[in-house]
């Protein structure tokens, strides 16, 4: 097996179900423009406030994917 480099990025998603759609919704979306995703490591959650309830879940995940340039 070759050795391989992987790049990391960050992505925020959002849902107003719950943080696992947020965290699914990265992942689906990431795949439709990222080739060969690895790894998807949820690094926060929090939510966004509105009228003093809570308005939308956001996950925020580390993505890595193979790197080829």
């Amino acid at each position: 097996m070759p050795d391989s480099v992987y790049k990391i990025i960050e992505l925020v998603g959002t849902s107003k179900e719950s943080w696992e759609k947020a965290a699914a919704n990265v992942v689906e979306r990431a795949s439709k423009h990222l080739r060969d995703l690895r790894v998807a490591e949820v690094v926060l959650l929090d939510m966004h406030l509105k009228d003093g309830k809570v308005d939308t879940y956001r996950a925020k995940l580390k993505v890595s994917f193979k790197y080829e340039g």
